[in-house]
């Protein structure tokens, strides 16, 4: 594995998520993780499906899914893992980001110091 692949992990729930999620949606699509200003901490996680990649962007695999991050997104999830939950409180991605020096309740929003 090389020394980028340990930057950011695809759990095994997650992957099978977004192998599902992109099967029934579409089949030629990405996850795209983003860390973007704003939110109740600083710092917030959107994700989308996507098509379209920049030329800097880092692709991240695990059984069949691919997680597309951004090179300033990527600084800020230096060693993260995303994972999926389902829970009886829903269902959702999180992010165990060792970045994050606090959280907001929901898990959605963060801060660095």
């Amino acid at each position: 594995m090389s020394e980028t692949m340990d930057r950011f992990r695809i759990s095994e729930a997650a992957a099978a998520r977004i192998a599902a999620i992109v099967a029934a949606e579409s089949p030629d699509a990405a996850l795209r993780v983003e860390v973007l200003a704003g939110g109740c901490n600083g710092f917030q996680y959107r994700f989308d499906l996507t098509r379209e990649m920049a030329a800097d962007d880092v692709v991240f695999e695990r059984g069949g899914a691919k997680v597309v991050v951004d090179p300033a997104s990527l600084d800020l999830l230096d060693g993260a893992e995303l994972d999926f939950k389902d829970t009886l409180m829903g269902a959702y991605f999180a992010v165990g980001n060792p970045n994050a020096t606090s959280s907001c309740g929901c898990g959605s929003s963060f801060s660095v110091d």
